[in-house]
């Protein structure tokens, strides 16, 4: 029987091309998604991947999903917590809700889903717990005070957590995307793409979501088992830590 393995905000962008790549690689996969419907009934038909609905935000919400997850799948051993959103804003403009709705879903989410699932990885002696954090939260980015400190405060979670899990034969590892060539950043004007962007990558290019999730399916294989509290920058060169 394969694992199971469950990626939040699964069905679109970087989240969609993971829920593949572990699909491919012989995951029972489930994507969690919080809104566009059309998009996950796409995504479904597309890929076969069952979609769940279901916001990280709200605790119960995630223990109720991860409940009917494991009874349509069966123990969810692999975890990925990608969801993710943005409120960006100038400090001074950014407003009270702008910046918990961003450490809601971007940092408490974490939480959300993680501590549903964490008593049975360690009743089994397994799991894989992959967090997608963001260049931005190594190196932090105007206008994104909200984002940065959630993403930071991810890596914090992964660092604290892998110790936690490391006996119980739990890893916990993070992944720092930079610019990923999703449709959200394609959107960008061109000549800001062509100009600002992609000349401070030295890589000379936008990294693909294909490339994430060859990350993410590394980390979740039984032979990455020694890898925990580890962070994978996958930036292209833009940025060193």
């Amino acid at each position: 029987m394969s694992k199971v393995a469950l990626v939040t905000g699964g069905s679109r962008g970087i989240g969609a091309a993971i829920s593949r790549a572990l699909k491919d690689a012989g995951y029972t996969v489930a994507a969690n998604y919080a809104g566009n419907d059309d998009a996950a009934k796409a995504f479904t038909e597309e890929t076969g991947i069952k979609t769940y609905k279901w916001s990280v935000a709200d605790y119960d919400a995630c223990a109720e999903g991860v409940k009917q997850v494991e009874a349509d799948l069966g123990p969810i051993a692999v975890l990925v917590n990608n969801a993710g959103i943005t409120r960006d804003a100038m400090f001074h403009k950014m407003t009270p809700q702008q910046w918990k709705e961003v450490i809601d879903t971007n940092l408490t989410g974490l939480f959300n889903m993680t501590h549903p699932v964490w008593s049975g990885m360690r009743d089994r002696k397994f799991g894989r717990v992959v967090n997608i954090s963001s260049i931005n939260g190594q190196k932090g980015q105007a206008g994104q005070a909200n984002y940065s400190a959630a993403k930071a405060g991810d890596l914090g979670f992964t660092k604290a957590l892998a110790q936690e899990g490391a006996r119980a034969g739990i890893t916990v590892n993070a992944i720092c995307p930079g610019y990923i060539g999703t449709e959200m950043v394609r959107a960008i004007d061109e000549k800001v793409l062509n100009e600002r962007i992609i000349p401070q990558i030295p890589v000379g290019r936008l990294g693909e979501p294909e490339e994430i999730a060859r990350a993410v399916v590394f980390l979740a294989a039984d032979d990455a088992g020694f890898i925990t509290g580890a962070t994978i920058s996958a930036n292209g060169g833009q940025y060193f830590v």
